[in-house]
């Protein structure tokens, strides 16, 4: 009777999981994101299964960051101000981008820089190494040459910032944008216009914590970025508005916890789909992600991932 039954089975329909970011082609939507990734997750995740990688962003010279504490819990994620910890441009290109060419899946380096100018030059320097498959803007750090404020909040060297670039390398650029704005669509198109490939929506949004026994900042920084579930719906709205003024493929970024999680972006209009503060929770977070997408589709007939992108009904 066994036998009989396990002969009647069949197997499993293949799942196309294939996504296409600009001319860079990913197995599936699954990364991480940039800051909550890096080499010592190798034991516990199996980054071949990921559709990319995406290392902690990089900064020209060495910086030591924030002043601790750097980050803290909320009630539905935490905050954090890292200030973007770099050992600089020279160790990443001689250790970082040298140790992921071990592993059979594309390798997104997110930039971060203090001008336009530099911004371009470490693309140049980046793009060019063998190993390096696209380049993802961190355009939400202030601009130190012009008036402080960061290059996302402004249209105008949003769009000039990524037509350097674009002038700078052949690689695919993935802009970053920041939530803490009035209009992302303003600054979506912007970044269109500059000749942006796809668009992250979206980086942290701003927050600040006090500690009521010592009426002091739960960060050193007083401020910082909050992630995690309390995020979540405001990036969905985000990345569906965005997609409704620009044909750019959209990596979905802010609390993300599970696959349908990542679903729902897609339906909004997400390509793929990048997760950060879920890892730091369950470490084997993004595999785990990626198993509950397959089963979804399984449940619900659907063989190709890229049939859920966009598919809300309004």
């Amino acid at each position: 009777m066994n036998a009989k039954r396990h002969q009647q089975e069949s197997p499993l329909p293949a799942l196309d999981m294939e996504v296409r970011i600009g001319s860079l082609t990913l197995s599936n939507p699954i990364m991480p994101a940039s800051g909550a990734f890096g080499e010592d997750m190798d034991t516990i995740v199996d980054f071949n299964r990921l559709g990319a990688v995406v290392p902690k962003s990089i900064t020209k010279h060495p910086r030591k960051g924030n002043a601790t504490p750097r980050v803290c819990e909320t009630s539905a994620g935490m905050i954090n101000s890292i200030g973007i910890q770099s050992k600089g441009i020279d160790y990443y290109l001689q250790h970082t981008i040298p140790y992921y060419r071990q592993y059979d899946v594309p390798l997104i380096a997110s930039i971060s820089a203090d001008s336009v100018e530099e911004f371009a030059e470490m693309a140049a320097v980046i793009g060019s190494r063998a190993g390096v498959s696209g380049l993802e803007l961190n355009i939400s750090c202030p601009n130190l040459k012009g008036n402080g404020q960061a290059f996302g909040l402004d249209p105008e060297i949003t769009c000039q910032l990524v037509g350097q670039v674009k002038q700078a390398t052949s690689q695919p650029i993935i802009v970053k944008l920041s939530p803490n704005v009035t209009s992302i669509q303003e600054i979506a198109l912007a970044a269109e216009q500059g000749g942006a490939d796809a668009l992250n929506v979206a980086n942290t949004v701003l927050a600040m914590a006090i500690d009521v026994h010592t009426r002091r900042p739960k960060i050193g920084n007083v401020m910082g970025g909050l992630s995690g579930p309390a995020v979540k719906p405001i990036i969905v709205r985000m990345i569906y508005q965005v997609s409704q003024v620009t044909k750019l493929p959209i990596i979905g970024c802010g609390g993300v916890m599970n696959g349908e999680d990542v679903i729902e972006m897609m339906l909004a209009g997400a390509t793929a789909v990048q997760v950060g503060t879920a890892s730091f929770i369950k470490p084997t977070a993004l595999t785990d992600i990626l198993d509950e997408i397959q089963a979804y589709m399984r449940q619900y007939g659907i063989t190709s991932v890229r049939d859920l992108i966009g598919g809300v009904v309004v």
